[in-house]
């Protein structure tokens, strides 16, 4: 399989989301279609009809999380469904707004795999069976420098976990997205090795940051953003927050993330925001909120240190980047 490497992808991040705007105001007329789409996956008991949701349908019954973030401005709905990586429909950042707004997301369904007691394929309304969406609101930090705050709605990934019953080999979780030539234009060109994949050690999976993400600003998760169920992970790139999952599997062994396999000098396997670890090409010392003129200084753990930092006690994070 002919691989391009990073260097050989387009990038928008060198381009202000502010030139897309106009060439584009026709797909976001359109973009109620994407959302609706997602609505019908995720069961008549996680939603309810609203006759005043902006954009789709509005998710019931949100708790607010004392988790989230509580003294930064949260990006608009327009900054985070238009500024997206997900190159399933594109490498350009308005290429998953334009291509994944027909994306089919019911009926979806769940394959657990591996080293679990509860093995089989769940409906993803099995999967949200018995839970309460709560809303998230998380800074996402993107490897090219850029970042958004987003208020994600979702659940705890554990609360999944714990259902799996894991075994004692069970020392990661190696997650999967979806793979449809037919839908995702972007898998017909080898620009990665599809499907893509991704994977947490299985104390990071267990914290109770970590979500999975079924809904964005109290409605139902958009098709670019990952619909119907993505990964969260605030303290970690963009890269580690796979979407559209179809597999999770529990493994013994440290899992091989698509990015990781793509360009390994580049792209590791944990993923940890270090502003003192910088990319080959370019500084991870600031970063620029989308929406925002000036730059800002990169917080260590994308600013969930107090948290998170525990996880890692005497890794060298320089060396497990």
């Amino acid at each position: 399989m002919l691989i391009k490497r990073p260097a050989d992808i387009r990038s928008s991040e060198i381009t202000d989301k502010k030139l897309y705007l106009n060439r584009r105001e026709f797909i976001r007329a359109a973009g109620v279609t994407g959302v609706a789409a997602a609505a019908g996956a995720i069961g008549a008991e996680a939603l309810v009809e609203a006759k005043g949701a902006a954009h789709g349908r509005k998710l019931a019954n949100i708790k607010k999380s004392p988790l989230s973030v509580s003294n930064e401005k949260i990006n608009s709905w327009e900054d985070i469904t238009s500024y997206n990586n997900y190159y399933e429909f594109g490498t350009d950042k308005d290429g998953p707004e334009q291509y994944a707004r027909d994306f089919k997301t019911q009926p979806w369904k769940v394959s657990i795999e591996g080293e679990c007691a509860k093995k089989g394929v769940m409906d993803l309304e099995d999967v949200l069976k018995g839970e309460t969406l709560e809303e998230r609101v998380y800074r996402h930090r993107c490897v090219e420098a850029w970042s958004m705050v987003i208020p994600w709605a979702g659940f705890p990934l554990s609360n999944l976990i714990k259902r799996c019953e894991p075994t004692s080999k069970a020392k990661y979780i190696e997650f999967t997205t979806a793979y449809d030539q037919r839908q995702m234009i972007g898998v017909r060109v080898p620009v990665l090795n599809w499907p893509y994949k991704e994977g947490l050690r299985m104390d990071e999976a267990m914290h109770p940051l970590t979500i999975l993400v079924a809904g964005l600003y109290d409605e139902v998760l958009p098709n670019q953003d990952g619909a119907p169920l993505r990964l969260a992970v605030p303290w970690k790139y963009g890269f580690k927050h796979i979407k559209s999952i179809v597999k999770v599997k529990f493994v013994e062994k440290q899992p091989l993330n698509t990015w990781q396999e793509q360009a390994s000098n580049e792209y590791g396997f944990y993923a940890n925001v270090n502003p003192s670890v910088d990319h080959p090409r370019w500084s991870q010392a600031t970063e620029r909120r989308i929406g925002e003129f000036f730059r800002r200084k990169t917080l260590l753990f994308n600013g969930y240190g107090d948290q998170v930092a525990s996880l890692y006690a005497g890794m060298d994070l320089r060396k497990n980047y």
